[in-house]
């Protein structure tokens, strides 16, 4: 844990009239709180506010949002009060550590509903005082670093939520080392083998290769000198993250992958980023469509630079940034730029913008529509690039990049969106599906009685545009759908001999996630829903004609008539999931899941595979699944969690306890199943029980048949 001496020594580095003394009183007062709290990795809770503290210096905040991050979690989880952290440390302090704590709070990866609503909150706490989210992205970043002591459920949650919001929020700001580096904390997490594999091929990239860092960053150098520009050149390859995306945008393998390195020339002057760019493109080919001049025309959170794409070295693609170094301060720390200090005095930089007008105009349009808009233009908003259009009067429309006349529409108004008939771009008409380019003037025309198209969807761009076509085309087919999904839901019924009642509507629309029975008639005339699983969310047992019981002693498709065959006790293969056989002498087949790790060892015996894959039809419940619970420790929950698997028509075979504490127990219980729909039936039931923590699918490769020579 860092010291408070070594924590008041990096915040001297760059504000020399610090208050020492309160920033002294907040860490004993931090300290102190969190007294006999421990993190999951074992260490004491007070190293994490120790840490994001310093993770805020290197931002070169004020003191009141450092002596914030050492304060951050008392008002949450220890006996701290409000009114105390007021009489201490001021009411600045006071209502930034409240700040955080409400944001804490929020549950930013709930239901969409609830996640609409945490967002407007989330916003309205950054509009009261930005640097609340800046020490909540310093907490992100620090549990990030750390997330390898979480259950591994905890860490998949954490991930996805730093890859959805806390990420492209980071970018969004400004800060693009912070976004960088949670992606990649995030992506080591949600896809550790792409990440590995990346990071492979780069060594091998590297060793043949060469260092192309050095070389090309010594090639610029040298052209500068050449026409005695004073600059800084830096230069580095991408984060596996930021390649995996480009992969997986353009449909690219890495060997065809071009500019994956990044390269930053940084000088003295605006004139002199422009003598610069002449000099790179007089020394090597500009790549077509690759130039963005940022100065001219700057992001919205104040960033400054130009960028430019060449054919460098070899031939290989690189992207030069340019700009001035009071432009990379801003580009560094983003929105979080204004509070930065320097000699003790705030920095007076003049590409830092003011917060409050940042927030205005990343809300200023946001509607207050519902939820599904909301949340799509938040998220589609913090993601974007953007273009800048005029409207035939010179008025600027800012329009995130890939953006369409369409979504120009929609920018200017919902109306005016839904009865666009065609545009004008530069005075020529064009499609609707045209990708509109930096500094175009554009003209919608429209006509009365023009209603969107459900084609309109795969034209836009931005969220705004999408949930207004939606909701048009919702509100204009909505009785037909609802009309269709009624007979649909009757003659479903009417198969299996049931009732199709209000009563049992409702149910299944419960069961389904859907708010009520005319959502869920809606959605089955749209045929968002099958009738069909409709009626298995209510009666699982019936099977629907046209569903014929397997033979559960031949269950199988692609043995032989005298092969025997046993499902691996590894993977525990199901119908319904891809599955192939590998042979063993005096064992017959014995099935594997497609993914299951035990395969591996069978890559260079081929003769040894066979193809097989399940009957089509309804499986007899025979087939043994082990499932791993951790539920509460308390009178009757065991008995409720066994009638809840009864209720799902599945087995109990064997249950055994493998750690029993004083709050909880943790156990693996065998349950016979029809297939993987059936283990999707159970599992959410159990999911759904309150007294269950957590309930996953318990695979144990060690339990695998010997391998044996084939037969």
């Amino acid at each position: 844990m860092i010291d408070v001496e070594d924590l008041i020594a990096l915040v001297r580095n760059y504000n020399p009239r610090c208050n020492a003394d309160l920033i002294r009183k907040a860490y004993a007062y931090g300290m102190q709180m969190h007294d006999g709290q421990m993190r999951k990795s074992g260490e004491p809770y007070f190293t994490h506010p120790v840490a994001v503290a310093a993770i805020l210096t290197e931002q070169q905040l004020d003191d009141a949002t450092i002596i914030t991050a050492l304060l951050h979690d008392t008002i949450e989880d220890t006996k701290s009060t409000y009114s105390e952290v007021s009489r201490l440390f001021g009411e600045e302090v006071a209502e930034l550590v409240d700040g955080v704590t409400k944001l804490t709070n929020l549950q930013l990866s709930s239901t969409e509903s609830q996640q609409a609503e945490n967002f407007r909150k989330l916003f309205m706490a950054m509009s009261k005082d930005l640097r609340v989210i800046l020490v909540k992205l310093g907490d992100r970043l620090h549990n990030m670093r750390t997330i390898r002591s979480m259950k591994p459920e905890k860490q998949a949650q954490k991930a996805r939520e730093t890859m959805e919001i806390f990420a492209p929020l980071a970018g969004r700001m400004g800060m693009q080392w912070m976004r960088e580096e949670l992606e990649d904390l995030a992506f080591k997490v949600l896809n550790p083998e792409a990440r590995n594999s990346i990071i492979r091929r780069f060594l091998t990239l590297q060793r043949e290769a060469g260092d192309v860092v050095h070389k090309i960053t010594a090639d610029i150098r040298v052209e500068l000198e050449k026409v005695q520009i004073d600059a800084d050149v830096y230069g580095r390859a991408k984060k596996p993250y930021s390649i995996w995306r480009k992969m997986q945008e353009k449909d690219l393998a890495f060997s065809r992958l071009s500019d994956i390195y990044g390269f930053r020339v940084i000088c003295g002057s605006v004139a002199d980023c422009y003598r610069i760019l002449g000099v790179i493109h007089q020394r090597w080919r500009a790549v077509p469509g690759r130039f963005k001049d940022y100065i001219s025309q700057p992001k919205s959170n104040g960033y400054r630079s130009i960028h430019t794409t060449v054919s460098g070295r070899d031939g290989k693609r690189v992207e030069v940034q340019i700009r001035t170094r009071e432009m990379h301060e801003v580009a560094e720390a983003g929105v979080a730029a204004h509070w930065s200090y320097r000699e003790g005095v705030r920095a007076k930089n003049p590409f830092a913008v003011d917060p409050a007008k940042w927030i205005a105009g990343l809300t200023e349009r946001l509607d207050q529509g519902d939820h599904d808009e909301f949340l799509e233009n938040v998220k589609l908003e913090m993601y974007s690039d953007q273009v800048f259009c005029f409207t035939p009067k010179g008025d600027v429309i800012q329009l995130p990049r890939g953006a369409t006349p369409l979504d120009y529409a929609y920018a200017i108004h919902t109306r005016i969106g839904n009865s666009c008939v065609s545009a004008k771009v530069d005075g020529i008409r064009v499609p609707l599906w045209t990708r509109l380019k930096n500094g175009q003037s554009v003209e919608i025309i429209t006509a009365e009685g023009q209603r969107p198209q459900a084609s309109w969807i795969d034209i836009v761009t931005t969220g705004r545009a999408k949930a207004a076509i939606r909701r048009s085309l919702r509100e204009e087919d909505r009785g037909r759908f609802v009309r269709l999904g009624q007979e649909l839901a009757r003659s479903a019924f009417e198969h299996v001999g049931k009732k199709c009642s209000d009563k049992a509507l409702r149910t299944a629309a419960k069961m389904l996630g859907v708010p009520d029975e005319n959502e869920l008639l809606a959605q089955l005339g749209s045929a968002e829903i099958a009738a069909r699983k409709v009626v298995e969310t209510l009666y699982p047992e019936l099977a629907l004609p046209g569903a014929e019981e397997v033979d559960a002693a031949r269950p199988v498709a692609g043995l032989t008539a005298d092969q025997s065959f046993r499902r691996a006790p590894c993977c525990q293969p199901l119908p319904g999931e891809r599955i192939v056989g590998i042979t063993y002498r005096g064992q017959g087949v014995v099935i594997h899941a497609i993914d299951c790790p035990a395969l591996v060892e069978f890559e260079e015996q081929p003769n040894r595979w066979v193809d097989l894959h399940w009957h089509a039809g309804r499986h007899k419940a025979v087939n043994t699944v082990a499932l791993e619970l951790t539920i509460s420790n308390d009178a009757g929950v065991l008995g409720r969690i066994c009638t809840l698997i009864g209720e799902q028509k599945a087995n109990i075979s064997d249950l055994r306890f493998t750690e029993r504490k004083p709050d909880f127990f943790r156990l693996i219980v065998d349950v016979d199943l029809r297939d993987v729909e059936h283990l999707h039936m159970v599992m959410t039931a159990l999911e759904a029980e309150t007294d269950v923590a957590q309930v996953s699918r318990h695979r144990d490769v060690t339990l695998k048949p010997q391998n044996k020579a084939p037969e």
